[in-house]
């Protein structure tokens, strides 16, 4: 795998009117359907993944958060503001485009996590 940056381009950004979609475009072609819930429970947030690896949150109880703001961040990225104020996450071109490339596995990887750790994807009192 290489170390160089990718440097993804996107070429559209939408979301969806129901805004628990988020639709990105990228120069080489390839167009990701990203959900609501996947975005948030992946924010590259300190409060998310920790300042190390063992830091990393489990985010369970999303199933229902919709992105209400996409912000642009310079020419390089985006801050996504979602229903349950959650909006300290910066999403670069880069890390999108994986979050897409990767989306079955890293889907999965949180469904076990989930499973593990006996959380839910279903907000609290909704089990």
């Amino acid at each position: 795998m290489s170390t160089t940056h990718s440097q993804a381009w996107p070429t559209e950004l939408r979301l969806a009117k129901d805004r628990k979609t988020l639709t990105v475009a990228f120069e080489d072609g390839r167009r990701f359907d990203l959900p609501a819930e996947y975005l948030r429970v992946s924010s590259p947030s300190a409060e998310v993944q920790g300042h190390s690896p063992a830091e990393r949150q489990t985010v369970g109880g999303k199933r229902n958060v919709e992105i209400m703001e996409v912000l642009q961040v310079g020419n390089y990225a985006v801050r996504l503001v979602f229903d349950d104020m959650h909006s300290t996450g910066i999403y670069n071109w880069d890390y999108l485009y994986g979050l897409g490339r990767d989306y079955a596995a890293k889907w999965q990887a949180y469904l076990d996590e989930l499973t593990a750790k006996n959380m839910t994807r279903e907000p609290a009192g909704r089990h």
